[in-house]
């Protein structure tokens, strides 16, 4: 015991000598920080003193300004550093605290004095705060309707096949469309299924193959689709649909006055009762399923003294033809990234005498938030007019356009 308190006076006697000999040696001048030799020792964790950085092998690294005061206030820190730990390492008795086991400081506060009771006590400062009333959140609009809305401009490039029931020849193009989407909002009505869809399409090309026209209609196609449904179970529905398609403008066969389509010539109308299966993942990933064991299907053409019924399906001499049968109609949208979509739609009808068919795709390629390029292909299959040497009883449609784009949707 009597050894143990020898080497902490030895201990406490250097530590004194080298805090005087610090004071000599900066001019006998007090320092105004507290000396560390006085602190009490507190074991944090074991660092070596390396002197002076030498970032660079051996070489000192040496500041542009006079640096002296830096160099010596890093010799001085090293020195005690070095004594302090020396004293922790030979007389760990003398170590009263290690920092993992300190108390928590205390709470911040001020101290008022009382000269009347002689006290002074601890209270939490008071912060003032200014009384200021939050801004109300944002009533977002709830809308029963949302509706999605598509406008492009673009030049075009089409091949049409040669026995395309609109008629029309390969060429270079303006093409102009509209798409319309307003459905009932299903996280309103989750047990009703209500989707409209609006499209029209008009592409105007110059021809150089036509000595009595100086440009022809290669593309006139009005759609409305609608869908109605009650939920049954899941993602289906039970559902009626509808589906009308036309044209507006006159369109002939080159270098004659024979007309080939005009407005109402050919129409179409298919209504049918049946299943829906509706699928979303947000809005990346859609696909739609309607099947219609009975269905309804009109075809019409207004102007049978110019036009011949006989290329829609119609009876020669008719304006129109009913039949019932089936049909079913698939569509899908995969969007691979934000600029890159797919649209495909695929319908069929059938009165079990004939079969009819359109399979359409679309991909989109935006180019920022205006230019977009898109390349469409319509392939269709009719048993119900006449055969062609050709194509048989296919026909088919591609157009590669690039223009301007303008979107519009209505969110939840």
């Amino acid at each position: 015991m009597k050894n143990l308190t020898l080497k902490a006076c030895l201990a406490l006697a250097l530590m004194t000598a080298m805090s005087l000999a610090a004071t000599a040696r900066d001019g006998d001048r007090p320092d105004d920080e507290p000396r560390m030799l006085y602190v009490p020792l507190v074991y944090d964790n074991h660092t070596t003193a390396s002197g002076h950085v030498t970032p660079r092998g051996n070489e000192v690294y040496n500041l542009d300004a006079g640096d002296e005061w830096l160099r010596e206030a890093m010799d001085k820190s090293d020195r005690t550093q070095q004594v302090r730990q020396r004293a922790m390492i030979e007389n760990p008795q003398l170590v009263a605290y290690n920092a993992n086991r300190l108390p928590a400081a205390p709470p911040e506060g001020v101290i008022p004095s009382d000269p009347r009771q002689g006290m002074l006590t601890i209270a939490t400062p008071q912060v003032a705060v200014d009384d200021v009333t939050p801004p109300a959140e944002p009533v977002l609009p709830i809308h029963n309707w949302l509706h999605v809305f598509n406008a492009s401009l673009q030049f075009t490039q089409a091949y049409i096949s040669g026995n395309w029931y609109q008629g029309g020849e390969n060429n270079l193009a303006l093409l102009g469309s509209v798409n319309w989407n307003c459905n009932l909002n299903q996280d309103l009505h989750p047990n009703w299924l209500f989707n409209n869809a609006l499209s029209y399409k008009l592409g105007i090309a110059t021809t150089h193959g036509d000595s009595i026209r100086k440009y022809l209609i290669n593309e006139d196609n009005f759609l409305f689709t609608s869908q109605l449904g009650y939920k049954a179970v899941k993602n289906w529905y039970y559902s009626a649909m509808l589906q009308f398609t036309t044209q507006f403008l006159n369109n002939y066969k080159t270098n004659t006055r024979t007309m080939t389509a005009a407005f109402l010539s050919p129409a179409e109308l298919n209504i049918g009762l049946g299943m829906t299966y509706n699928y979303k993942k947000a809005d990346d990933r859609m696909f739609t399923l309607a099947i219609a064991p009975i269905s309804y299907n009109l075809k019409y053409c207004r102007n049978i003294t110019d036009i011949d019924p006989t290329r829609f399906g119609i009876d020669a001499g008719k304006h129109s033809k009913s039949t019932v049968g089936s049909n079913f109609e698939a569509k899908w949208l995969w969007r691979f990234t934000p600029n890159v979509m797919l649209t495909s739609r695929l319908y069929m009808f059938t009165n079990y005498e004939y079969v009819q068919g359109d399979w359409e795709n679309t991909l989109d390629l935006s180019i920022g938030k205006y230019l977009t390029t898109q390349l469409y292909t319509h392939l269709r299959f009719d048993r119900s007019r006449a055969r062609d040497d050709d194509w048989n009883y296919w026909q088919f449609k591609e157009i590669l356009s690039l223009g301007v784009v303008y979107r519009f949707a209505t969110v939840n």
